[in-house]
């Protein structure tokens, strides 16, 4: 692509030229496109049930510097903190990493981006002419990488050691064959062997699809690469910079709590306070609780990925999503807090309720500047099911509930919201890969917060156990309610039960204990908050 000079350039593309846009668009939607197909290798050559039927995964291409280029519509929590875990391993592996090379990586330690370590990154590079060209990814939930309890989600962890096998950037890959020392010592530290196998083999598949994709995009375009994806960053960056300064200046300021830790009863504070000048907006998490002894405290790369997501709310879909969205945006994390929190600390429900506390608490600083929205229900009712009697097996669940009403607009019922973006497992699936059966599936009719508008229904899911099973529990908003707004009422919290022969016990929001044959758990999930007064 030629060079232009500044008086043939045209602004209303932000320096580009008619034809340079159009290239960008097209480049922007081919990139987007090839994760698409990522995906749907993936999805179509996992083992798991949580990969193949909730869909809990995340594909994205980095460019040659490790930026996020482009992404698949997947999982919030996981796009918005991978960007972190690209830079690191490009650091770490750049002058010795080859076409055919996968590394893998869960720790949420230090440098290295992860989020909770059932989530397991791999990456891969192409290369052309010997030059770094792209970074391919994807971010995969695995129902079990060993730890405490079965599927690696302890609801009373204290460390996180004690919450599976940590892996920091490693071969699992090599040349295009399958490194077997490191894939053999995954293997003995997880209950699932041949499913993980299974799944880590369909995340590496899904790269190299990426690959023979982009190369066939690069060999096939004569364009300039460098100076669209330059472009396209910078498009990016200038549509959320017009968007937040077509805001009013200001700040607000909003607290909320997680109901506890998992070790004690006390609530979880966290606050942020929300700037909007001069196109920036700033996310300041001070006055947040220090690090908590229980499983809460997110790392960095999460808090990151909640404010991302609040701010792509803002931009709305006609802004690509690139590392380019993200430049307008400052966050102030103090370490040693809930939301920055020190290497060692447990971090297992961090991926799930806190980020979605976060986003509470964001989306109420944000709506004391501008009309915003009702909390949702503000947790993703985990629910982690295992089998230690003949077969091993493993079961990881979210369920959805009802989502926080808006000016003009009722809630949805019973749907996944914000930082996650999952499908629930269908029965049918649920059914013929567990000895579990469904016996009620369904919407728990007025759980939503009364208003002008009315909050979104939760759902009300109970199982039956076919044989001797441990549960875990990592819920949230069992004990505080997600909150209206404009005068309109809460949402209704969630519930949590066990049924046997002796009747119905109601179960903590964080717990784990084992089931009998035959005793059934009844999950019945917030409801939205409503928005305005009724009367």
């Amino acid at each position: 692509m030629a060079s232009k000079t500044g008086s043939e350039r045209l602004h209303a593309f932000g320096g580009v030229t008619m034809t340079d846009a159009i290239l960008v668009t097209i480049l922007q939607n081919r990139l987007e496109n090839i994760a698409e197909q990522m995906s749907t290798v993936l999805r179509k050559s996992a083992y798991s049930p949580n990969i193949k039927e909730r869909a809990d995964f995340s594909c994205a291409i980095f460019d040659g510097r490790a930026r996020l280029i482009a992404q698949a519509e997947a999982i919030p929590v996981h796009l918005g903190s991978m960007g972190y875990v690209a830079k690191p391993v490009l650091k770490k592996f750049s002058e010795t990493w080859k076409e055919g090379d996968a590394i893998i990586v869960n720790s949420p330690r230090g440098e290295f981006g992860g989020t909770h370590l059932p989530d397991i990154t791999l990456l891969a590079p192409l290369f052309v002419d010997g030059e770094l060209k792209y970074i391919v990814a994807n971010r995969a939930h695995h129902a079990d990488v060993g730890g405490m309890t079965p599927g690696s989600l302890p609801p009373d962890s204290t460390e996180i050691f004690q919450e599976g096998l940590i892996i920091p950037p490693v071969r699992l890959y090599i040349g295009g064959e399958e490194n077997h020392d490191v894939m053999n010592l995954i293997l003995e530290n997880v209950r699932t062997p041949e499913e993980r196998r299974g799944d880590l083999r369909a995340q590496y598949a899904s790269l190299m699809l990426g690959i023979r994709r982009l190369k066939e995009l690069i060999t096939t375009e004569s364009w300039d690469f460098i100076t669209l994806q330059k472009e396209l960053l910078d498009r990016s960056e200038l549509g959320t910079s017009r968007r937040i300064n077509s805001l009013p200046t200001g700040y607000g300021i909003f607290t909320d709590y997680l109901d506890s830790d998992g070790i004690s009863s006390e609530p979880v504070k966290i606050q942020c306070k929300v700037t909007i000048k001069g196109g920036q907006m700033s996310f300041d998490f001070t006055g947040t609780d220090a690090e908590r002894v229980g499983n809460v405290n997110a790392p960095v790369s999460i808090t990151t990925a909640a404010c991302a997501y609040v701010l792509r709310l803002i931009t709305g879909r006609d802004v690509p999503t690139n590392e380019g969205c993200f430049r307008p945006m400052n966050i102030i994390a103090p370490e040693g807090t809930v939301v920055n929190p020190s290497p060692t600390a447990a971090t297992s429900s961090a991926n799930t309720e806190t980020s979605s506390r976060i986003v509470d608490v964001v989306m109420g600083a944000v709506g004391k500047i501008i009309t915003f929205p009702a909390a949702s229900q503000g947790t993703m009712n985990n629910v982690i099911l295992g089998g230690n009697t003949g077969q091993r097996w493993t079961l990881y669940e979210t369920i959805g509930g009802g989502t926080g009403a808006m000016l003009g607009r009722d809630g949805t019922s019973a749907i996944h919201s914000h930082m996650t973006n999952t499908l629930n497992t269908p029965i049918e699936a649920l059914e013929l890969n567990f000895p579990l059966v469904v016996r009620e599936y369904g919407i728990r009719k007025g759980s939503g917060g009364a208003g002008e508008f009315e909050g979104g229904d939760g759902i009300v899911r109970e199982i039956e156990f076919l044989d001797k099973t441990t549960i875990s529990l990592q819920t949230e908003r069992r004990v505080l309610h997600p909150w209206g707004k404009e005068g309109g009422e809460p949402g209704d919290t969630g519930q949590n039960s066990l049924i046997s022969s002796d009747g119905e016990t109601i179960l903590r929001g964080r717990q784990s204990l084992t089931a009998n044959p035959g005793d059934r758990l009844r999950i019945e999930t917030p409801g939205g908050g409503g928005f305005g007064s009724k009367s």
